[in-house]
């Protein structure tokens, strides 16, 4: 699906404030997990039904929503929440 080399990977504002109010070992991991969609989205990732160009990365309990740009090459994190409400809106 994406070959190798290295992507831009952007954090919303929204998702480092949620990242921000985690314990520092759900911070590493996912931060870990962010981390490694700059050698190319990997993962547990799925493509979400009913939104354009949204995906999902579960780390553990937790789900990373981010947009893939796969022209301009660019990793665009969204929202970093819990599994049971990461799928509201």
């Amino acid at each position: 699906m994406i070959d190798g080399s290295l992507w831009r990977v952007v954090v919303t504002g929204r998702a480092e404030g949620e990242l921000k109010r985690l314990t520092p070992k759900d911070q590493g991991r996912i931060r870990s997990a962010i981390d490694t969609l700059a050698t190319g989205p990997g993962g547990d990732l799925r493509k979400l039904r009913g939104r354009e160009a949204e995906w999902r990365l579960r780390v553990g309990d937790w789900r990373v929503r981010f947009r893939i740009d796969f022209t301009a090459r660019v990793v665009v994190v969204l929202r970093v929440l819990p599994r049971g409400s990461a799928y509201r809106n």
